[in-house]
């Protein structure tokens, strides 16, 4: 079955141009796309064991020489601020907060020319306590991930009882100054409709935003059913029974979210709320990507769904040459060959070998 035989959108891009990857500049792909957008996964290893991402026992994570370093990172972030265009940096994991040096990072970043905006996705154990190192040095934005504010449910999905761990997480951001603080959802199963409606509410009392996500083909298992996930539509009508929604006006540019305004609350900054929902699957938003994404073992990849990508480790440890025009070229190399599109829709799709957890959310 493929996007046509199921009525959704196919991308429209047509290729701007067919010549080799251009040898300066911002990081450009064949449909004229520009790349600004950074996601970086600085680790594979999560603390969590959510069960649309990965198995009860976890994985076989990356061995720690096979993991750049704060130097290796340092110097790569540098390169994309300095020489490629990056304007914006989320680091990602796995979960972000299980690397020591996350602070040193964010603080020699942070203090670049030009200094891109620092955010960070989190499952939120720990945030309550790093959460002042991190903004102290940089960090100014935030998204904390959490299905449901129902404990048994919680327990449920991520196989550990640490809920309060999270709220804890979330409130300490909020205190500590970070702005917009956000919450990313995911529906894993249609009977937590109902749970999405008290986790929206609970959103909309604390003054976060809310973001709820279509999952996604990159589970570790590879059991992800495209006829059994819950759809941007069930979504968006299961929030509507929670409170008014008007469509936001703010241009979405190459934001995943669509968003609207919700009537009759605000957020923690006493502005209007809004509500997002992230549909990857159903309303693909690929001809306006402007992200890459640099995994924690160093390798470039132009799309979540990407079949090939390409390491940076040869040239950050083989010491010959100019390392730094060399990852400008790959990075320019790899953005080049961005396809128009994900096939998650079509009959001919392959789920990407690595899992979100070692892919960078």
């Amino acid at each position: 079955m493929t996007a046509v035989d199921l009525g959704l959108p196919l991308p429209s891009l047509i290729p701007a141009s067919r010549a080799p990857a251009p040898v300066d500049g911002p990081l450009r792909d064949t449909f004229g796309r520009v790349a600004t957008d950074l996601r970086v996964s600085v680790t594979d290893r999560c603390n969590l064991r959510c069960t649309y991402c990965m198995p009860a026992d976890g994985l076989d994570w990356l061995p720690t020489d096979g993991v750049l370093n704060t130097e290796e990172f340092v110097r790569v972030l540098t390169v994309a601020v300095r020489d490629l265009g990056i304007r914006t940096i989320r680091f990602t994991g796995g979960e972000p907060l299980l690397r020591r040096d996350l602070e040193e990072i964010i603080t020699r970043v942070s203090r670049l020319p030009e200094r891109p905006g620092i955010a960070m996705t989190t499952n939120g154990l720990g945030l309550g306590r790093r959460v002042h190192g991190l903004t102290a040095a940089g960090l100014t934005r935030v998204n904390v991930s959490l299905d449901t504010v129902d404990p048994a449910r919680f327990a449920e999905i991520t196989r550990r009882d640490r809920l309060a761990d999270v709220l804890d997480g979330l409130a300490a951001a909020r205190a500590a100054g970070l702005d917009p603080v956000k919450v990313n959802a995911v529906v894993p199963d249609r009977s937590d409709l109902d749970g999405l409606a008290a986790l929206f509410g609970f959103c909309l009392r604390e003054g976060y935003q809310l973001r709820v996500i279509e999952q996604m083909p990159l589970d570790a298992d590879h059991r992800w059913d495209r006829t059994a996930m819950v759809t941007a539509a069930e979504i968006l009508e299961a929030l509507r029974h929670v409170a008014d929604l008007t469509p936001d006006d703010v241009p979405r540019a190459g934001a995943p979210a669509q968003t609207w305004l919700v009537d009759g609350h605000t957020d923690a900054a006493g502005r209007r709320a809004r509500v997002g929902v992230i549909a990857s699957v159903t309303r693909p938003f690929c001809g306006d990507c402007d992200r890459t994404r640099l995994t924690a073992d160093g390798a470039l990849r132009n799309c979540l769904f990407a079949e090939n990508e390409t390491s940076l480790l040869p040239v950050l440890r083989g010491g010959e040459g100019d390392v730094d025009a060399a990852i400008a070229r790959l990075w320019r190399e790899n953005t080049w060959a961005k396809r128009a599109g994900h096939s998650v829709n079509s009959g001919d799709f392959r789920q990407p070998e690595r899992p979100m957890s070692a892919i960078g959310g």
